[in-house]
């Protein structure tokens, strides 16, 4: 789940219930959206997913929802920026202040 889709998934991993931020990645993928996740205080649980190499990264938050916390500009990065979805969807490497364009 990126955060094109809106659903909030709870999900047991390593024995705890957790929020599920996204599945079905890889390991690059998931070392970036945890470093995101422990630098904004967030307990993060990773286990394998169905298909080798890929895994389901959550927090154990289960209310925590990717979405709005990028939208509500809640999450930060190490520099203190808010992340943007642009940011979080890796289709940047520096993060623009605001996720719309001027035209």
């Amino acid at each position: 789940m990126g955060i094109n889709k809106g659903k909030h998934v709870v999900q047991e991993i390593e024995g705890i219930r957790c929020t599920v931020v996204e599945s079905g990645i890889n390991t690059a993928r998931t070392d970036f959206l945890k470093d995101i996740l422990l630098y904004n205080k967030f307990d993060v649980k990773v286990a394998p997913d169905k298909t080798p190499d890929t895994f389901i990264l959550g927090v154990t938050d289960i209310i925590f929802n990717p979405v709005i916390a990028i939208y509500e500009r809640t999450l930060f990065s190490k520099e203190g920026k808010h992340i943007t979805p642009e940011y979080w969807n890796q289709k940047c490497k520096e993060i623009h202040p605001y996720y719309w364009k001027n035209k």
